[in-house]
């Protein structure tokens, strides 16, 4: 079950950080998303300079959560409990779990037609068949790989980074090569010949590609960030250990993202098919391998995330035992995925979507950690069980702020699917603010209604590390 992590087990070496957020981030969902703003009409250099700026902005964030997460030594959703309360904190443990069910099938479920086209192009299967057995089999072997690796824990999942990512980026080089030497790139691209957007389209196609691969990029990995930090000792320089994780980070992503737009330039299109195999059919074992090796390695951070927010619900059921039962979920979800693709494609857009309830969640944890609770370093008191002295079961203050943030987050959300589009983002022409209507009215409530439960908490923690000093000194 959840422990803190003794100081004596902790690393001393940035580059597990490095490797985890690179290797979660080679993966095709990037230039994919990346091929989106050329895709909504928006010219190259806009679509590069979104991308740029947007994860410049979102890093700045997320690096900030990383450092929470080398400071206190606790996952992300055990982190909540200083917040929201010792059961209040099942809320966003509750999300947490979902999403990272949903993410696992998606990244799984998303490449497998894109294997398929690879495995055509080098005679295994015809790629305008169905291949439904095909598909069953890559994606039963890619979750088990996954499964396995996220059974044997953090060690696990920071070597199998360390060792794959480096090859796997020299993969990418060669493609960017290929891509940028070969092809017929129009860097000067200025958007569809037809009709090129200006104005508020223009705006709003830009606030589309922040929310999906800019800020609300960075944004979506807050939650995770604590979960891989916490290994990190305390006595490494937080410099170092904000740099390693945020630039893990931004280079694959601003990269894969510069090389979906710039290949999308040939055609208007986001689809994989017509984005990868078409032009790398030459490549196609290399690119292969690129492509299955992607979602696995964001999906053993997305197991792993799974399994510990699952214990931070106080759920009995041992780490290794929770990553093969979300396998399980996952692999079930992927099969209905490959019979049902208007859904599954309806799925995905919900979880771009949807990711902006991070927002929320990190701008009343922002105003606790780095705010309220800015000197507090011993948390060991978020282990205590649910009658704990030390936390109210519930904080009613960053509860109503949490529903507030979600709710402005709805308003100013304009997402693929109508039903995530809110009146006020409609109502500006389709311009995306979710991720900073929901962040900043969270920690605006938060500041407002939760300064009474952050002094009560301040005396707790401190009678908290009182009483752990006594303890420690009896032993």
């Amino acid at each position: 079950m959840l422990q803190p992590i003794p100081e004596n087990r902790r690393t001393k070496s940035v580059w597990g950080q490095f490797w985890i957020w690179s290797g979660a981030n080679v993966a095709p969902i990037n230039w994919i998303l990346g091929a989106l703003g050329i895709n909504l009409g928006l010219s190259l250099a806009d679509t590069v300079t979104v991308l740029v700026l947007g994860n410049l902005i979102g890093m700045i964030g997320f690096g900030a959560f990383v450092l929470l997460g080398q400071r206190t030594g606790v996952t992300g959703m055990v982190l909540s409990r200083a917040a929201f309360g010792r059961k209040g904190a099942y809320l966003p443990a509750a999300i947490q779990a979902a999403l990272a069910v949903g993410w696992t099938a998606v990244n799984t479920w998303i490449i497998l037609d894109l294997v398929m086209a690879l495995f055509g192009k080098i005679g295994w299967v015809d790629p305008g068949a169905e291949n439904f057995w095909w598909r069953l089999s890559t994606a039963a072997t890619i979750m088990t790989i996954q499964v396995v690796i996220c059974y044997l824990g953090y060690r696990a999942i920071a070597a199998f980074e360390k060792w794959t990512v480096p090859p796997t980026i020299l993969v990418l080089v060669v493609m960017s090569i290929v891509a940028w030497t070969q092809f017929d790139i129009d860097w000067s691209y200025a958007g569809p010949a037809d009709e090129v957007l200006t104005g508020m389209p223009r705006l709003a196609a830009m606030s589309g590609v922040m929310t999906a691969i800019g800020i609300g990029w960075g944004i979506g990995w807050f939650t995770y960030a604590p979960d891989y930090s916490r290994f990190v000792s305390g006595s490494v320089s937080k410099a170092r250990l904000y740099l390693a994780s945020t630039l893990g980070q931004f280079i694959p992503v601003v990269w894969l993202g510069v090389l979906g737009a710039s290949l999308a330039t040939k055609n208007g299109s986001a689809d994989p098919g017509a984005l990868i195999v078409d032009n790398f059919g030459v490549l196609a074992i290399p690119v292969l391998a690129l492509v299955i090796h992607g979602p696995i390695a964001t999906n053993i951070i997305n197991l792993y995330t799974f399994g510990v927010a699952a214990q931070a619900m106080d759920i009995k059921v041992s780490r290794q035992r929770l990553s093969i039962l979300v396998g399980v979920f996952a692999m079930v979800a992927v099969m209905f995925f490959m019979k049902q693709e208007n859904f599954a494609h309806a799925l995905d857009a919900w979880l771009v979507s949807i990711v902006a309830w991070v927002a929320t969640w990190g701008g009343i944890m922002a105003v606790h950690c780095f705010i309220f609770e800015r000197n507090t370093r011993n948390f060991d008191f978020l282990f205590e069980g649910t009658e704990s002295r030390h936390m109210d079961r519930f904080n009613p203050a960053a509860l109503v702020a949490f529903a507030g943030g979600l709710v402005c987050t709805y308003m100013f959300m304009y997402g693929i699917i109508p039903l995530f589009q809110g009146p006020v983002a409609k109502a500006m022409g389709g311009v995306d603010l979710s991720w900073l209507a929901g962040g900043s009215s969270a920690a605006t409530l938060y500041y407002l209604l939760g300064r009474k439960y952050a002094r009560r908490y301040r005396q707790s923690s401190f009678s908290g590390m009182i009483q752990t000093g006594i303890s420690r000194k009896s032993a």
